[in-house]
């Protein structure tokens, strides 16, 4: 089963305890590491191959889901701006990276795309360093959604 295929099924089964809050495109979640505090990813549910292949009914709720998250983020965070990206050239199905970007990152890496950091060596989500901050993300995203932000 393909990497996203995989997080959305364990998502929908409350398996999965990096899920941030279920977006009305799909799933908002934490990434795997928080070399940048507050990086997290928006998977949609169904999966689909890319952007390209979402009717644009849900082109534009997707989109409009990942800008709800990053704003959630930009409020969660002391971050300066967020950076979105939506690849899915090593995993072919859709999913945007949302990426907190901070004054206090490195100069060397600050201006870079954030797939300059060591990705290997970073330091990986755990519900007990990261929760309280998924948990804010999760309830600023969710008043968004309730129209009150």
């Amino acid at each position: 089963m393909a990497l996203i295929t995989e997080r959305v099924a364990l998502a929908r089964k409350g398996a999965n305890d990096k899920v941030i809050c279920r977006m009305p495109s799909g799933w908002a979640v934490m990434g795997d590491v928080q070399f940048l505090p507050g990086y997290c990813l928006l998977l949609p549910d169904p999966v689909v191959a890319s952007l390209n292949d979402l009717d644009p009914e849900a082109r534009a709720v997707y989109l409009l889901d990942m800008a709800r998250i990053g704003d959630a983020v930009l409020q969660a965070t002391d971050a300066l701006r967020m950076n979105y990206e939506i690849l899915g050239n090593s995993e072919p199905e859709l999913h945007c990276h949302i990426f907190p970007r901070y004054a206090s990152e490195p100069d060397d890496k600050r201006r870079m795309p954030a797939w300059f950091y060591d990705w290997k060596n970073a330091e990986p989500y755990a519900e007990a360093v990261h929760g309280d901050l998924r948990r804010k993300i999760a309830a600023l995203a969710g008043e968004m959604l309730a129209g009150k932000a």
